[in-house]
């Protein structure tokens, strides 16, 4: 199958940047950067994403999951996006814009994760206005789509603080942490009607 560079996508930057943090795509070189802040905040992450698989952490699943989002953006698919802070350089977390739905749809969805050590900072508030700059502004969408589990009230909070609106429940949604679990289900548009 072949698929053509999006007519939407007029520009890509290599990097993105809003206030504290740097957004750019991930590289095989942040393997053990990466690796080291996943396993750092295991216990901070696993309530609120799928279950980890036992190659999580292995160098093979790593380059295998750069490939997959080298193809993403190749397809006008997905943007994933490393956050660093843009003074210290470290790696803080990943924030994508996944599932691109093109033709009269014009959406994406907002998927994220911080470390532990950065969490409760702003810092993911700034990385998520970089993204939603860049994905109506540079790629054109019209709808922004973001869910997260109704307990988890800092993901709640992120997406009221950065414009996205409540639009409803979806029931058993996604497999998280192992058993299928109802998502709130937030959108944000790039003008209101």
């Amino acid at each position: 199958m072949v698929f053509l560079r999006s007519p939407f996508v007029h520009d890509h930057p290599h990097l993105l940047r809003h206030g504290r943090v740097v957004l750019r795509h991930p590289l095989v070189a942040d393997f053990e950067e990466w690796v080291k802040l996943r396993e750092a905040s295991r216990d901070f992450l696993r309530p609120w994403e799928p279950q980890w698989s036992d190659t999580e952490f292995g160098k093979f699943n790593f380059r295998s999951r750069i490939r997959h989002y080298q193809q993403q953006v190749k397809n006008d698919l997905g943007y994933p996006f490393f956050i660093f802070h843009g003074e210290e350089g470290h790696l803080l977390g990943a924030i994508t814009a996944s599932n691109v739905r093109r033709g009269v749809a014009q959406i994406c969805s907002v998927g994220y994760w911080i470390g532990e050590p950065y969490a409760r900072q702003g810092l993911m508030g700034e990385a998520l206005t970089a993204l939603v700059g860049y994905a109506f502004g540079n790629l054109a969408l019209h709808r922004m789509e973001a869910a997260c589990l109704p307990g988890n009230a800092a993901s709640i909070n992120l997406l009221r603080r950065t414009g996205f609106a409540q639009e409803g429940t979806a029931r058993d949604y996604l497999k998280i942490a192992g058993k299928w679990q109802d998502h709130l289900l937030f959108a944000r548009i790039s003008q209101p009607n």
